[in-house]
């Protein structure tokens, strides 16, 4: 049974991806992929599955070869930063005219000189940190954050020095509560890569945004790419995943996954507009771990510390840090496995029809609700 702890040894976290604990019998690529065959149960455990091709079964070259002029002109930024694991199942998805008339549309933005967040190199960002064959979580998202030093291709996360803003703070109360010896990164930073390094994809709706003006690259063709994500790693990760949806668009997007394969959790945004309708007692990161275990084991959970728990935050004293945590509980009451609710959290039918909220408007309204 999973520990009430976020996970244990969780001071590995400064170690290199390649050093990470495996489970046992081999890597976590491994222990994903398909198991010698046995009959599916009633209750949706992993049964046979397929794993996904691996990229050397995908010739880049030739595939670039077989584009015309255009085409490669226009996918350059697929072609160079859009990892194998993901390009080799999605490049039939860049070349439709719906998605090269979105790059034509990027293109057309970028020779007008407007400025286009994230940066152009961290748009497929996530497809690095989290390759296809290692997700086991996915966070889905709606707009990228829209003001300078916040974006870099990952849903709710922002690089240093960027303080997190207000729908992160709210993910971190709802971490509290589910694991109290969790701490803030140092200063509030909002650096999210940790989680992506262990299998969780944070995918937003779209992945651009014009600088300071939300959602002003939606309906353009990223929801239907991104659309095609989500349905990738539900047809090809067949043991299963969760799927973390907050939010009514977010959950628009999960609306077809199969809930006899994968955990499907859904609730309220975070944004302080809904967060106080359900989504701090969601028990969400909980219930993603209690489900991971009872599918794979407890190696297999996620870690979702930010700061090693041996180690000093950088912005505590002594004092404070002792303080900070003596949260951390131990041998506390276990949680009895459940099974993932197929209706999880009726209460997410109270969320605002319109949850495309701006973070930065909404900075100081959480800086009053925060106790943190």
């Amino acid at each position: 049974m999973v520990s009430p702890t976020l996970k244990r040894n969780a001071d590995h976290l400064s170690t290199p991806n390649s050093d990470k604990k495996k489970p046992k019998g081999g890597s976590i690529t491994s222990f994903f992929g398909a198991p010698k065959p046995k009959p599916q149960d009633t209750q949706g455990s992993a049964g046979p599955a397929a794993p996904p091709p691996k990229p050397s079964s995908f010739n880049k070259e030739k595939w670039v070869a077989s584009l015309t002029p255009e085409q490669r002109e226009l996918l350059q930024l697929e072609i160079n930063t859009l990892n194998e694991s993901w390009l080799a199942h999605l490049k039939d998805d860049i070349t439709t005219t719906e998605f090269l008339n979105l790059k034509r549309f990027l293109k057309k933005e970028k020779d007008n000189k407007a400025k286009v967040f994230p940066p152009e190199e961290d748009i497929y960002s996530w497809s690095h940190l989290t390759p296809l064959h290692d997700v086991k979580v996915v966070i889905v998202g709606q707009d990228p954050y829209h003001n300078d030093h916040q974006a870099h291709g990952l849903a709710f996360s922002v690089r240093p020095p960027t303080r997190a803003p207000a729908s992160l703070l709210n993910i971190y109360k709802g971490l509290k509560k589910n694991y109290p010896d969790f701490v803030n990164p140092p200063n509030n930073g909002g650096l999210l890569t940790p989680w992506a390094e262990r299998g969780v994809l944070m995918l937003n709706t779209c992945l651009t945004v014009r600088a300071h003006q939300a959602h002003s690259h939606g309906n353009k063709g990223w929801e239907t790419f991104t659309q095609k994500v989500i349905n990738l790693v539900a047809r090809v990760r067949t043991r299963g995943v969760v799927f973390l949806a907050w939010g009514k668009p977010a959950g628009v997007r999960v609306a077809k996954i199969d809930r006899q394969k994968h955990c499907v959790l859904q609730s309220v945004h975070p944004s302080p507009l809904s967060a106080h309708g359900g989504f701090f007692e969601n028990g969400h990161f909980k219930k993603c771990n209690d489900w991971l275990a009872s599918r794979y084991g407890d190696d297999e959970i996620v870690d979702w510390h930010l700061v090693p728990t041996k180690a000093k935050p950088a912005s505590l004293s002594d004092k404070e840090n002792s303080s900070a945590l003596a949260n951390v509980t131990e041998g506390a009451a276990k949680v009895p496995e459940t099974q993932c609710p197929e209706e999880e959290d009726k209460k997410a039918k109270a969320c605002p029809a319109d949850e495309f909220d701006d973070d930065d408007a909404l900075e100081a309204l959480a800086a009053v609700e925060e106790d943190i």
